[in-house]
């Protein structure tokens, strides 16, 4: 986007956007964690028995049903807090105050410090959002279709073939 890059506040954007996208998807797996969980004590399994395939698609999609509204409102309320950081809006509060004269502008020298920063954590967390909802879900499904398809195929290999005996 043609922006200044500062290469300590952009790092620093960087590292607390990994904060706030690693809390999101920790928040997501671990509720759609709580739905398995729940859905094999809810069938009578053990801890270890592995759901089918489908049972582990609805889980998932229940659980990102349920937490989307939390993982968006945390995005946006962060991205609108952040703007006027990016924009370098100033409300100068002693004057507010004493005169009842806020003396509002934008830019200044507070923008060529802290602008980096919010713009990465805006972009950053504007992309990371969709991360959080597509990516992670579809790639808890297939670690978890991975571990009934690996179970499966071990149980076969561990059980006797009737021709042999």
């Amino acid at each position: 986007f043609g922006m200044d890059f500062v290469i300590i506040m952009t790092m620093m954007g960087i590292i607390s956007l990994a904060g706030i996208v690693v809390n999101n998807a920790i928040v997501l797996i671990d509720y759609t964690q709580i739905l398995i969980d729940r859905k094999k004590e809810e069938l009578g399994l053990d801890e270890k028995d592995l759901l089918t395939k489908q049972q582990y698609f609805e889980v998932i999609v229940a659980g990102g049903k349920s937490r989307l509204r939390p993982v968006l409102l945390t995005a946006i309320t962060t991205v609108l807090g952040l703007i006027p950081l990016a924009v370098g809006l100033n409300i100068d509060f002693f004057s507010l105050f004493i005169n009842y004269e806020p003396k509002i502008y934008i830019g200044g020298d507070n923008v060529i410090f802290w602008g980096p920063l919010a713009w990465t954590v805006i972009f950053g967390l504007t992309f990371a959002t969709f991360l959080t909802l597509v990516i992670v879900p579809v790639m808890f499904y297939l670690s978890n279709r991975g571990k009934v398809k690996y179970r499966k195929k071990r149980g076969k290999e561990l059980q006797p073939n009737a021709e042999t005996n």
